[in-house]
């Protein structure tokens, strides 16, 4: 029996289910979001994406903290109130200036890294997908509409990369993801016009 195989299908199937909740800004893709990285723990060590690797850890602990702000109500909002917890909003300029400062410190930090103590042969690709994965995670926990366009990069470059590696099930996933990207970053746009409503 493949366990590699069945683990990829495993994912891929719990990654699908985690870009339905996310494209409508349901609370739930954070209960995917635990599952997906336990899974991809195990695949990106076989595969030598120690970067990728690395990140699942990160997306376990984020996954917890999006929940939380997603879900937790301020003071004086009461459980009925329609609206979500958080809404969606637009990233401001200084979150900008940290996400861009923190996307080449990772990347450098994480590329130097790859190159000095691994036997990756793809560390500047794999460096820079998991360090934008970084910055988007945190703008995805924070509800920032643009999350969605830094996802659409790391995406379009994972098809690739993972395809070089030969993780097929895996590309098809993320080519999937490119397309959702925009799809969802336009729905993001309007339900944050319309009051988060989802239609």
């Amino acid at each position: 029996m493949n366990w590699d195989l069945i683990l990829e299908i495993l994912g891929f199937t719990v990654g699908i289910i985690y870009l339905w909740y996310e494209y409508h800004a349901s609370p739930r893709m954070w209960i995917a979001s635990v599952i997906m990285p336990m899974i991809s723990l195990w695949i990106y060590f076989r595969k030598g994406l120690y970067a990728d690797f690395g990140i699942n850890i990160y997306y376990l602990a984020m996954a917890v903290y999006g929940y939380i702000i997603w879900t937790v109500r301020p003071a004086g909002k009461t459980h009925d109130d329609k609206k979500p917890a958080r809404p969606i909003t637009r990233m401001p300029a200084l979150a900008w200036v940290g996400c861009v400062s923190a996307l080449a410190a990772v990347w450098a930090l994480l590329g130097w890294g790859l190159v000095a103590f691994t036997d990756s042969n793809v560390p500047w690709h794999d460096a820079f997908t998991t360090a934008l994965s970084i910055v988007a995670m945190w703008m995805l926990a924070r509800k920032y509409v643009e999350q969605w366009l830094a996802w659409l990069i790391v995406d379009a470059v994972c098809v690739g990369l993972y395809c070089y590696k030969g993780i097929y099930l895996y590309a098809t996933l993320y080519a999937i993801y490119t397309v959702i990207a925009w799809l969802g970053y336009r729905k993001w746009l309007r339900m944050m016009r319309e009051g988060q409503k989802d239609t």
